[in-house]
């Protein structure tokens, strides 16, 4: 949680002005026992009406100036707040962003979510009530004591005795809930994993009738929250009775002994009631301070759960400088590479060894789980090898800065993603100077202009978040020309073709087989029919290569291939 103080930085003006008109506004409620003193002791006693109106007076007089310096320090204190709390937020994205697919597996998206939403508006709470409060409440009880001794020395030290035992209740309760409400959290993270993947698979689980059983999980989820909030619950809500049974014995304790030195002559009425107003401020404040410091346990446990995200850092360390070109035909370079995830204690590739020339297509089929989209990922650097070298136009992936590595290579993903917003700015993704016409063309090559014509208001038709409003092949026909917007030199295709009819399918590779520029082609497919005419077609089995060739050489000579053809071609008997 210190670290995340970083970014207080440039809010010094309000950390200062929001506690220091508390403590004005605490200075002027400190005095106002000794009014009400004076207006039993002398107006009252003395039965001058024009001197207690005078006391009225000034202490409305207070009231209004408190009211004006507690505003202002609750404004600059909100100001703080939510400036720090945007600071972080924009940090914590941002660190989010530069992390590699293994440390977003292994974090979870469900905990990231709750991180960046109940986590830091837990933070942004307790850092308003820490300025506004934490210096008020500890200043007006120890200022209450300090007061109490200038009325009475001998009935002062019931609040000697009394303060140390509520800081122990206080302070107590305050450490034993800080690793609780971290648990509280972890729950929360659960219940907003099971959430989403209910509200993302909401047709999937209808259409296997699974309501009743995710209901039930949802339910179990919620039930260990509420037990583990209820449990840290009680142990906060000791606080308040607690403090406030001290408190009344104290001021029972004061009032007793009070009476007692009033009947001797050695205190006024007044000052009794001075001391029991003294008294009934301190379990105010005391009451606020435990309320502040269960903020402030709550915010701290949220806290170092940030801090938690900012300490991960990313495996992929990109280069500073954009390395020199190097004279190569080959386009991408596999060198006895082998990938092992972290959560995976066998590697999902081994040993992987090809290299492929410049504009050559190449076509990777395999069985399911065999590794086909874990080898492609290496090439655009999601993931880093565990031995072995990706090269990429004869140069090293690590070596390149990702920005310029990523640069040249597009990316058509197994899930078709599309953003809220138009269809024009959905293409832009892939090049932000990209022009209509630019636009138009890839949306012609990626077969898609029957879907742009359908649109009333052509590339400026909306698009709900997802692409919600397109079925699965308008939405991977659209990504594909996003991709084909940034004109890559490496066009990676991850099954991205699946929801096409063999027409549609046969047509976009022939387009793009007819692009300019001529980019590095790479079709990952489970249809031998999408991949049967490339240059180059990569068999995976189990993470491992079970042939490399053309697809006359493939069905002679790997079992693999030939099966996987056969069972989705009817062998003619010749």
């Amino acid at each position: 949680m210190k670290k995340l103080l970083v970014h207080m930085k440039g809010y010094t003006k309000e950390c200062i002005i929001s506690p220091l008109f508390k403590l004005l506004e605490a200075c002027f409620e400190l005095l106002v026992p000794f009014l009400v003193a004076n207006i039993v002791d002398i107006g009252i006693a003395n039965h001058d009406k024009p001197y207690v109106v005078r006391m009225c007076i000034i202490m409305a007089i207070f009231g209004f100036v408190g009211l004006t310096c507690s505003l202002i320090a609750q404004y600059f204190a909100a100001k703080a707040a939510v400036g720090f709390s945007t600071k972080v937020k924009h940090s914590l994205f941002a660190h989010i962003q530069t992390l590699s697919y293994s440390e977003i597996d292994t974090l979870g998206t469900s905990t990231l979510i709750t991180r960046m939403t109940s986590d830091m508006n837990q933070i942004q709470n307790g850092v308003n009530l820490t300025l506004r409060l934490f210096m008020r409440s500890p200043f007006i009880v120890f200022g209450a004591m300090a007061m109490a001794f200038i009325v009475d020395k001998n009935a002062a030290y019931v609040f000697a005795v009394t303060i140390p035992i509520l800081s122990l209740v206080v302070f107590g309760i305050m450490l034993s809930t800080i690793p609780l409400y971290k648990k509280v959290q972890g729950k929360l993270d659960r219940v907003l994993g099971i959430t989403r993947e209910n509200l993302q698979g909401v047709r999937v689980i209808r259409a296997f009738g699974q309501e009743k059983e995710e209901e039930e999980k949802f339910k179990s989820a919620t039930k260990e929250l509420n037990v583990a909030q209820k449990f840290v619950g009680k142990i906060s809500a000791l606080m308040n009775p607690m403090t406030y049974a001290i408190l009344n014995i104290a001021i029972s304790v004061l009032i007793w002994k009070g009476a007692i030195r009033v009947n001797m002559g050695d205190l006024t009425q007044g000052e009794v009631i001075a001391l029991y107003n003294l008294m009934s401020q301190i379990l105010v404040e005391l009451i606020k301070l435990a309320n502040l410091i269960i903020s402030i346990t709550k915010a701290v446990a949220c806290g170092n759960r940030v801090q938690s995200v900012f300490e991960i850092k990313s495996s992929l360390k990109g280069a500073d400088t954009v390395p020199e070109e190097v004279e190569t035909p080959y386009s991408v370079e596999f060198n006895d590479a082998t990938l092992k995830y972290v959560t995976s204690n066998e590697p999902s590739l081994e040993n992987i060894d090809f290299k492929i020339k410049k504009g050559q297509t190449v076509g990777i089929i395999g069985g399911t789980g065999s590794g086909k989209t874990s080898l492609v990922n290496l090439i655009s650097r999601f993931y880093d090898v565990t031995d072995g070298e990706v090269k990429v136009n004869g140069i090293n992936v690590k070596d390149y800065p990702l920005d310029t590595l990523r640069e040249k290579i597009g990316v058509v993903p197994q899930k078709a993603v599309l953003f809220r917003g138009s269809i024009k700015d959905n293409m832009k993704w892939g090049n932000k100077n990209a022009s209509d016409e630019d636009i138009l063309k890839a949306i012609e090559q990626a077969q898609a202009t029957d879907v742009l014509a359908s649109k009333p208001d052509g590339l400026d038709s909306y698009i709900e978040q997802g692409g919600k409003n397109l079925s699965g092949g308008q939405r991977q026909r659209f990504t594909i020309a996003r991709a084909l917007v940034k004109k890559p030199e490496i066009l990676i295709l991850d099954d991205s073709a699946s929801a096409l009819d063999f027409a549609t399918d046969a047509a976009l590779r022939s387009s793009i087989s007819k692009i300019d520029h001529s980019p590095t082609v790479f079709i990952v497919s489970q249809r031998t029919a999408s991949i049967m005419h490339s240059d180059v077609i990569i068999v995976l089995d189990d993470g491992k290569i079970a042939g490399i060739g053309k697809h006359e050489e493939l069905l002679e000579g790997c079992i693999v291939y030939s099966e996987i053809y056969n069972s989705q071609f009817r062998k003619e008997n010749v």
